[in-house]
């Protein structure tokens, strides 16, 4: 079935359905990763986006009930050069394009992916529609150029979960730190590598009152990934404030950006943003070079971020600030994804500093932070 890929700038590319057909919009950008599509198909930080990968043939693997990063995929469209019809993997349960037809997610297949990441890198990130209805490009452009922009976009209440719930796997289970984490979008595998070392996780919804999370006495709090635009989410930065210095605080991408807004500083929208796998982080602390998983479009304004707290980590490619901690209090935080999926396990470490923070915490709000010092 044909179908076209309508950008606001207005250009229009022709291809082929796969997945679902009908049309559907949303703020096209590209991801770099060479696999994990079904992590980045289900990660709730992508809502409301039409994902672009960059490799040239997906689907090869199939769709396994297990590389799940969330209950069903959260695009809004997914765009490939080639999509591969057969697949062959021991854990595959279906094809990828069964999978978006079953999810009824709108695909499309056979265009100029390069051209198209080209033009994203060149002009930003910008709204466009896939459909296999409507085949006519001036109406395609003028559906994309008056569909919402993302700046100013609260979607973290969108993906959140409607009531707290208690994470649990199978194996031995987590008992030694309480950890209630903010559910702004968060991926399956931060709750996976928090479970791994020891901590009970709560999710509780984005709008979750800061006083009743209080009210369950959690060893540390963690403020996930999710998508939108960050000073979108005022509720969030509202509890988020009168947390800190409470207990030990760690966040992640959305959750970065959410803590420096609580604390006085300011985000701002990326020209495309960093989407990807393989991304050169520089560890300010101690020197190393991790390569990294990332997602986000946002970032933190480092020019206006208060005295007490100072950058750890900056992006090699372009000096985008990567994360931040406390000088004083247990609180820190990265823009990029330690857990992974898909990507590298270079920042795990992340995690273990975390639980240390926790365990060194004390009654009167005071940390060595010796995990963030190695």
């Amino acid at each position: 079935m044909k179908a076209k890929l309508a950008l606001a700038n207005g250009t229009v590319f022709t291809g082929e359905s796969f997945g679902a057909s009908g049309e559907t919009a949303g703020e096209v950008v590209f991801n770099t990763s060479m696999i994990g599509y079904q992590e980045v198909l289900t990660d709730p930080s992508y809502c409301g986006q039409i994902v672009t990968m960059t490799y040239p043939h997906i689907g090869n693997y199939g769709i396994n009930p297990e590389d799940v990063e969330s209950l069903k995929p959260q695009v809004a469209g997914f765009v490939v050069r080639e999509y591969s019809k057969f697949y062959s993997n021991f854990r595959a349960t279906e094809s990828l394009g069964n999978y978006l037809q079953r999810n009824n997610i709108v695909g499309i297949e056979n265009i100029d992916t390069r051209k198209l990441t080209r033009i994203i890198r060149e002009v930003g990130a910008m709204n466009a529609v896939i459909s296999t209805a409507d085949l006519d490009d001036n109406s395609l452009v003028k559906k994309a150029k008056e569909f919402p922009s993302m700046s100013g976009l609260d979607l973290a209440r969108v993906v959140t979960a409607k009531v707290p719930y208690m994470f649990s796997r199978s194996g031995k289970p987590g008992n030694r730190f309480k950890v209630v984490a903010y559910d702004y979008g968060i991926k399956t595998n931060i709750l996976r590598k928090l479970h791994e070392r020891g901590c009970e996780v709560t999710v509780v919804p984005a709008g979750y009152p800061a006083e009743d999370l209080l009210n369950l006495n959690p060893d540390g709090i963690f403020l996930s990934n999710g998508p939108g635009d960050p000073a979108a989410v005022t509720y969030a930065i509202t509890n988020v404030r009168k947390l800190i210095g409470q207990t030990p605080i760690f966040g992640i991408c959305l959750g970065h950006q959410i803590l420096a807004l609580s604390a006085g500083a300011k985000t701002f929208k990326m020209k495309f943003g960093h989407r990807g796998a393989n991304h050169p982080v520089k560890n300010l602390l101690n020197g190393t070079v991790e390569v990294t998983s990332h997602n986000h479009g946002f970032a933190v304004d480092p020019d206006t971020l208060p005295q007490e707290y100072e950058i750890t980590h900056l992006d090699l490619n372009d000096n985008i600030l990567e994360g931040f901690r406390h000088k004083d209090l247990p609180v820190f935080c990265v823009q990029y994804h330690p857990e992974a999926s898909p990507g590298p396990h270079d920042s795990d470490y992340l995690f273990d500093g975390f639980t240390e923070m926790m365990e060194s915490f004390d009654t009167h709000g005071r940390s060595a932070l010796k995990a963030q010092a190695k």
